[in-house]
């Protein structure tokens, strides 16, 4: 559960799965719990939840998966740096890729929706 101590719940979550992430309690290659499981756990809305992943996906402990979910991401030792360093900008890029592509299909379900062809019986001189 988040606590009341001054600290955003995003980062209180973000810290306490980089801890587990660290103690291996969630290894690499382990999906994370749904946002579901995480918002009933730490007792918080699913875009506090949704931060709190991002956090981690910027620091680069974790990787989505477009309709798979978010995993637990593989890392180079610290000493030893990544082999090619444009490969985390292109997951990157990649995942903006399928989110963008995801909202293009929501908004266009959304138009449908809201500006719905007539129909032919209330169509006149047609």
């Amino acid at each position: 559960m988040v606590q009341n101590t001054g600290r955003p719940g995003y980062l209180q979550i973000a810290d306490d799965l980089r801890a587990q992430i660290s103690s291996g309690a969630l290894p690499a290659g382990q999906a994370l719990p749904s946002i579901r499981e995480l918002c009933e756990r730490y007792e918080v809305s699913a875009s506090v939840v949704k931060a709190a992943i991002s956090v981690l996906r910027t620091e680069g402990h974790v990787i989505g998966q477009q309709g798979k979910g978010v995993f637990v991401r593989d890392r180079p030792p610290a000493d030893q740096p990544a082999k090619d360093g444009h490969g985390e900008i292109l997951d990157q890029l990649s995942e903006i890729r399928a989110v963008l592509g995801d909202l293009g299909k929501r908004l266009a379900d959304l138009e449908t929706a809201v500006f719905q062809e007539p129909r032919r019986s209330d169509r006149r001189g047609t």
